[in-house]
């Protein structure tokens, strides 16, 4: 890590062979204060932490000599079919890691049959990564991959509502509502030619604390957090499905799906928001079991290999997201570099199964997972 960090690589390195390896290769080709952005938790890094180590507690009871042929990874997700059950999660300011920012990211999982979740965030606008998209799964011949759209509610309706239509217009396919990140600490100062580019002419929600003043509570930033009539309001503004990711309770998912909501990403916004939050996990069985399995269930936190993805769909999911390992591929070595990191994962996904004697998702059941300790 230093102020002039390396630019990213213009071929594959042999020695990048997993996530870790990109991760490890990572700080060089970013500057300290981005690093540091990218890879912090909250408090004292506990549920950053945890989310990792669930997955170290967790093994496998493999079946011996099960019938392979005609195996697969695809699965479908609001009538769309998915080569594997990985999607990129919505990271912001993705020119942080390499100038191309969102447009590489959305290259690479078009390469790969990958959906992809663009962030609110996003340091290039909705509608040229939405177009990026389309232009290069045309020149590559195959159809694009699913795009959906991650909302942060703004404090003024008319401009959340402003940014839905502007999603349905570039052609996303589904709204992802984050609702536990409105109110977060944040210390990063971006770099010229970074920031919000989807929120020109919008105002910002933000709080500083003074001494003998208000800290939060009774301030703009916690008056306009989420509300459970935010989800109804945004129900009746669009028919594109909605998930809501931030799911942690099994009660709080159940009311999210009587309101209107059509999928639930459980996550803990990547340890990133408050810590003491149990891992992703730790939590999926739970919300799948309070909702039944009447709603598609994502997980998002802490992903790195294909053997976590096999664990999360063991307790009920339907599909993970990939977040930070954006950014380290990103930064290392540009869409190449994500593709690769996406190619690695599914080729991780495929062993696993094979060894465990899943041929399809669907044989891929809590029965194949044990405690290691």
């Amino acid at each position: 890590m230093s102020d002039s960090p390396l630019p990213a690589l213009t071929q594959i390195a042999p020695d990048l062979r997993s996530l870790a390896d990109y991760e490890r290769r990572a700080p060089a080709h970013l500057t300290a204060e981005a690093w540091h952005h990218i890879e912090e938790g909250s408090g004292t890094g506990q549920t950053l932490r945890a989310n990792r180590e669930a997955f170290a507690h967790r093994g496998f009871r493999p079946r011996a000599m099960a019938d392979l042929r005609g195996g697969g990874t695809a699965t479908e997700l609001f009538g769309r079919t998915h080569a594997a059950p990985l999607m990129l999660a919505p990271i912001a300011y993705q020119r942080l890691a390499h100038p191309d920012g969102e447009l590489a990211s959305v290259r690479a999982a078009t390469a790969l049959d990958t959906g992809t979740i663009v962030s609110t965030l996003s340091s290039v606008p909705l509608e040229e990564i939405a177009g990026a998209a389309r232009a290069f799964a045309h020149e590559l011949g195959k159809p694009a991959a699913p795009l959906w759209f991650q909302l942060y509610l703004q404090p003024d309706r008319e401009h959340s509502l402003a940014l839905v239509r502007r999603a349905e217009a570039a052609g996303y396919e589904a709204i992802v509502l984050t609702i536990d990140a409105a109110i977060k600490l944040s210390g990063m100062t971006l770099p010229p030619g970074v920031g919000a580019a989807n929120l020109s002419g919008m105002a910002l929600p933000r709080q500083t604390a003074t001494p003998g003043g208000r800290i939060l509570f009774g301030t703009p930033l916690a008056d306009t957090a989420p509300r459970w009539e935010d989800l109804a309001w945004l129900r009746e503004a669009t028919t594109l499905p909605i998930l809501i990711k931030g799911m942690v309770l099994g009660e709080d998912a159940t009311l999210a799906v009587g309101l209107g909501a059509d999928g639930l990403i459980v996550s803990n916004h990547g340890g990133r928001v408050l810590d003491g939050l149990p891992s992703v996990l730790d939590v999926i069985e739970e919300v799948a079991q309070a909702t039944g399995g009447c709603v598609p269930l994502l997980a998002d936190g802490g992903f790195r290999s294909g053997t976590d993805v096999v664990k999360a769909l063991a307790l009920g999911a339907s599909s993970v997201l990939i977040g930070r390992p954006q950014m380290h591929a990103l930064a290392v070595a540009g869409m190449p570099g994500l593709a690769h990191a996406i190619h690695l994962l599914r080729t991780e996904l495929e062993a696993a199964m094979a060894q465990l004697g899943c041929a399809t998702l669907a044989d891929i059941t809590r029965e194949r997972l044990t405690y290691l300790y």
